[in-house]
């Protein structure tokens, strides 16, 4: 019942300045705000990145309150703590655009892998190296790996002919990080987008067996 209630009291809503009511957010990695911070002297900036010095905390909430703003602790571990004069909702917004765009960012630099065999019908080679085109056009770096088993590793030849295809077929798309070099039972190519090229993808073939094996 405790920590239920504890968790309610994270989200109670308490008055802001002018009368307003803002979301307190809970957990250790959450913003203190206004009346909830816990310092009795702090160093303020303004909206505007100014340097306003030292002040109580008091002070710092009636400048705010002057012009409409929350006084959000931005450095508690400083001494004394980093507060901003901001409006507390366009800030938390700012912070979640800014964090939404680092995430969309590092999902774009994921490396894509798209398999092989040295003995891939043309249909499925020509479907996994479409693919490999609409990953690099989509700005993601590519491992091209073609696995080799059994009898084929006496026949390595086959498997690298078919890699010297790919990357002379996507030579418009692709620039070759590292490769081809065998690591175990797989020859593979770290590839990137080249720079100036297209994004066009092309057209997808109505069944794909893109990730899949031959």
């Amino acid at each position: 019942m405790a920590g239920r209630t504890d968790k309610l009291a994270a989200k109670a809503n308490f008055a802001g300045p002018g009368g307003r009511f803002i979301v307190e957010r809970g957990g250790s990695g959450g913003l203190r705000v206004n009346e909830r911070i816990r310092a009795r002297e702090v160093r303020v900036i303004d909206d505007a990145g100014n340097q306003l010095g030292v002040m109580t905390l008091p002070d710092a909430m009636k400048t705010a309150r002057e012009s409409g703003l929350d006084v959000v602790e931005i450095s508690p571990s400083a001494v004394p703590p980093v507060c901003k004069l901001v409006d507390y909702g366009k800030f938390l917004y700012e912070q979640s655009k800014k964090a939404h765009e680092a995430k969309k960012h590092q999902k774009s630099s994921h490396i894509k892998e798209v398999k092989f065999r040295p003995s891939t019908a043309e249909h499925d080679y020509q479907v996994r190296k479409n693919q490999i085109i609409r990953f690099l056009g989509e700005g993601h770096k590519v491992k091209a790996m073609i696995f080799h088993r059994g009898r084929e590793m006496a026949h390595q030849s086959v498997g690298r002919a078919k890699m010297d295809r790919l990357l002379k077929e996507i030579v418009e798309h692709a620039q070759v990080e590292f490769g081809p070099r065998m690591e175990a039972n797989i020859l593979l190519a770290l590839l990137a987008p080249k720079k100036g090229a297209g994004a066009a993808a092309p057209a997808r073939p109505a069944q794909s067996a893109a990730d899949g094996q031959a």
